[in-house]
């Protein structure tokens, strides 16, 4: 058989979605190119400023200690492991003993994560002043 068949069942459908895939792309890149052709290019200091109230923005430099994110970062790191540990302990007598070397491979992994962490001192809280 060296000719492409068309009498697949499924053709018109896949070909249906190809089409409009390329079409919506298609529209999406058009819409984008004519807008910014249309756009006003110059900005105004009056669109930039502050609508009715509020304080007029200057820069200042950030106060939030990046702490809390490494913090943040670390609990959800070892809150994440409980999903994966909860199926292994409602099957574990169906896993069997290679269940159980693999789950002590993984709390194993958490540990030395969580000992890296205590040396590197992420989770010592300093004062912010």
């Amino acid at each position: 058989m060296s000719h492409m068949s068309f009498a697949h069942p499924y053709f018109g459908a896949f070909f249906s979605m190809f089409l409009a895939f390329f079409i919506f792309f298609g529209i999406v890149l058009l819409a984008r190119r004519i807008s910014r052709a249309l756009s006003s290019k110059n900005g105004e200091k009056l669109k930039l400023t502050i609508y009715e109230c509020g304080f007029p923005t200057t820069k200042q430099p950030n106060r939030i200690s990046p702490h809390f994110y490494l913090f943040a970062l670390l609990f959800i790191l070892f809150d994440v492991e409980i999903v994966f540990m909860f199926p292994w302990a409602v099957n574990f007598k169906a896993l069997g003993v290679f269940g159980f070397v693999e789950m002590t491979l993984f709390i194993l992994l958490l540990g030395i994560g969580f000992v890296y962490a205590w040396n590197k001192g992420a989770l010592e809280w300093h004062s912010i002043k």
